[in-house]
């Protein structure tokens, strides 16, 4: 299962929330990576968005 939910405190609990029912039943949950938004400008960003962005990147 892959999770998107928001980035905001609503969000994170609720995924917490539903991986914790899930893992008992051995499904496999992931969630989408935040970050920023292509043809976004990086000069507006945020820290938290930029430490979300860098831990959720993939190899290419």
């Amino acid at each position: 299962m892959i999770l998107a939910t928001n980035p905001n405190t609503k969000g994170e609990t609720t995924a917490q929330y539903i991986a914790r029912e899930l893992k008992p039943l051995g499904v496999k949950i992931s969630r989408i990576a935040y970050g920023l938004p292509i043809g976004g400008d990086i000069e507006f960003a945020d820290e938290v968005t930029l430490s979300k962005a860098l831990e959720g990147r993939n190899a290419i």
